[in-house]
This record gives C-alpha cells, structure tokens and sequence, in this order.
C-alpha cells in the first residue's frame, strides 16, 4: 500500500517541464580541478609520481593534511533523510535534492566546499559508526534533517569521537539566528533582552535549541511547549532532553498548554508548525514580538500578528525579517575552519549571533532586524567572529 501512494504521489508532483524540476536536473553541483592536468609533466605532479612525496609526507606528519589536501576547507553534510524540511521521513534518496541545495550554499556564502552524504540507516550507533569512519576525508560535519530526538545523541557522541568541528545545523543555526533577530527586535524598540518573557512553540530539535541559547543570552525567562503543553519540572512524561531543557527554563513554573503560556508573553517563537487562533494572540503582551518560522505556513500569519505586535518574523522569503539559518552555519564553518578548531563551543555560537545582530546595528526598523541572506557583510563578520571566539575559547589550532 505505502508503493502505492508514493508512486500516486509521485505522479501528482512530477512535472519535467515546471522550472523547478529544469533547475534540478542533473544535480545542481559538480566537482572541478583547481590545479591543470594539461601534459605528462602536471600529470606527474598532480598524480603519480609526484603524489607519492606527499602522501609520505602526510603519513609521517597526520597534521600536513590539512595543508596539501582540501580536508581543511570541506564539510561532510550528512542526513539520514528522516526529518527533510517539513517533508518528514521520506528517506536518503528524496533528502539528496536538499543536501545538494545545502552544500551549494556553503559555497556561495562561505566558500566552503561542501559533500552531500545521504545514509541508507537510521540508527544512532549506526550512524555515528559511519560518520567517524568518513570523518578523515573531512574538516567538518554538518548534521542535516535528522530528526529529533536521535539528532542530540548523534551530535553529541561524534562530538565526543572526533576532534574536527560538529554542529546540527537544524539546532544551533537557527538558535543563532533567532538569537540574533530577537536582540534586534528589543534594540529597536528600546528594551532589554533580560526584561523579556519568551514562549517556544516546539520542543524539538530547534526549540530546545533556541531555548539553551535564549538562556546563554540572558533572557528574562522562557518556557518551551510541546504537542502536551508547555515543559516543565516533574511532568511525568519528559524525555531526558525535554527534563534537561525543563531543569533550565520556565523559572514562573508555567504550566498547561501553549495558549495558557502566551498570554502576558513578551515572545512568541513558533518551530512546530499548527496554528495559533488570533484569539490567543491577543493575550500576548502589548508590543510583543512573533517568531512565527514554520515554513511555508507560519503558526501566525504575518498579517494577523501585526495586529498586535511591534515585530514580526518569519521563516519565509516574501515576508520581512526572514529567519534564514544561511545567515549563521557558512560563517560558523569557515571561521571554525580558518582556524581548525576542535570543536563549535557554545561561546563560537554566541559570538556568531551577536557578530550577525551586529551587521544591521545602525540600520534598524521593525521591519529590519536581521540582514537579508544576501548581505554580503554577513558571512565575513560572522566568519570573523567565530573564529575569534575559538582562539579564545582554546579550540584553535592556528
């Protein structure tokens, strides 16, 4: 039955002629020399014999690979297909498309090389396996579309494993970015961050992300609420990720549902998906701000939320202050690579989220709070920034 509706489903999309499938056929990437291979003798400079000098060289000194390879300047952006935008699980195979998207990002915004790597398993021991056998071909590894909550135990143990940058951009990206974008929004309207009330709608991958950084940033308080309602202390149904984040947040001890933790609420942060009735929009806080980031329909239309709120955002591009995570993981990734850090500490996501806030500090509306993904300032501050926050922090190794 399920061959059927796929193969249903996919008859109803595909279409060789939209645009959209024009643009993708063929991949969208492809791999090229930076060096000539013109005649015998660069051919035995760029192949054998030549190369035997170097990979001796490499196997007598491990730490020359990242000068004479493409190791230092390349991310391995790896998902297992099981949480593909809002998608869902539709596998390695149907992921590739996105991956592909991904990688072409790190390139044009960061410079980085990038290698889509779909996986054909899904456990966490399997996956983590995989990724540390692949790891020596790689700087950097960039967890994609993994789904929650297998996705915080992959990234944490190939942390633990591997001495090369590991970072879940579904997480920490699109914390770092909303970070930014709320610092913003109180600037602008001439409040502090810590005199703030946040409510997080998704307890998931990003949710609990953003929350961990809301709290790094000071904010006044935030709760994080799931299908359940809102996460808190002693609820008996808590996975060890959702007690963690309840160990942290919501000092009010709110409880109930989201509805009940909106009201009186400075922020409202949607990754979840649904809808919120304007009906409880209305109880937020006069001059609130809505983070409404579900794609392509946010949890509060834009239109409804500025009936009542002094800053709206979005995951989208046709509306303004779009919350895009390519603001945030090509500049992370360069600037841990510039430096070959070990690691992407907390410090280096903060660092990153205040270099972003930054770049549009003196150009601030209510529709502006965050730079375009476009900005071409954007990725070498944060780059910058990163890699600054590394030196400090002793993850260096330049």
């Amino acid at each position: 039955m399920a061959a059927e509706i796929i193969h249903s489903s996919t008859q109803d999309t595909y279409d060789p002629v939209d645009a959209v499938f024009a643009l993708h056929r063929g991949g969208k990437m492809e791999i090229r020399a930076t060096v000539p291979v013109r005649d015998a003798d660069d051919l035995s400079l760029a192949y054998t014999p030549g190369v035997a000098k170097v990979c001796t060289a490499i196997a007598e000194r491990p730490e020359l690979v990242n000068d004479y390879t493409w190791k230092s300047n390349v991310v391995a952006v790896v998902t297992d297909g099981t949480a593909v935008l809002g998608l869902g699980d539709i596998g390695p195979e149907a992921s590739l498309p996105v991956m592909e998207g991904k990688a072409i990002l790190f390139k044009q915004f960061g410079g980085v090389d990038a290698v889509p790597i779909a996986l054909a398993c899904t456990g966490v021991d399997e996956i983590v396996e995989t990724v540390v056998r692949l790891a020596p071909s790689f700087g950097g590894v960039n967890l994609e579309d993994i789904s929650a909550p297998r996705c915080f135990e992959i990234e944490r143990r190939l942390q633990e494993a591997l001495d090369i940058p590991i970072f879940h951009d579904d997480q920490h990206g699109t914390a770092i970015v909303s970070t930014a974008a709320l610092w913003n929004a109180a600037k602008v309207t001439g409040r502090e961050i810590g005199s703030l009330r946040a409510v997080i709608s998704g307890a998931g991958a990003a949710g609990i992300a953003i929350a961990k950084m809301l709290v790094a940033a000071g904010i006044g308080d935030v709760a994080v609420c799931d299908r359940r309602g809102v996460v808190y202390e002693g609820r008996g149904d808590l996975t060890d990720v959702k007690a963690e984040i309840a160990a942290g947040t919501n000092r009010t001890g709110l409880k109930g549902s989201l509805a009940d933790a909106l009201a009186g609420a400075d922020v409202f942060i949607g990754v979840s998906g649904g809808t919120v009735p304007e009906d409880v929009v209305a109880t937020m806080a006069e001059g609130c701000f809505i983070f409404a980031m579900a794609n392509p329909n946010p949890e509060i239309h834009p239109e409804v939320a500025h009936r009542y709120a002094a800053v709206v955002a979005t995951g989208r591009s046709d509306f303004p202050n779009q919350i895009n995570n390519v603001l945030a993981f090509p500049g992370i990734f360069a600037g841990a690579l510039q430096v070959r850090a070990t690691r992407i500490t907390e410090g280096m996501k903060l660092a990153a989220a205040k270099a972003l806030a930054a770049v549009v500090a003196d150009e601030l509306t209510p529709q502006k709070v965050i730079p375009s993904p476009f900005d071409e300032r954007v990725a070498p501050a944060v780059t910058k920034a990163v890699a600054e926050a590394a030196r400090r922090e002793g993850v260096a190794r330049l």
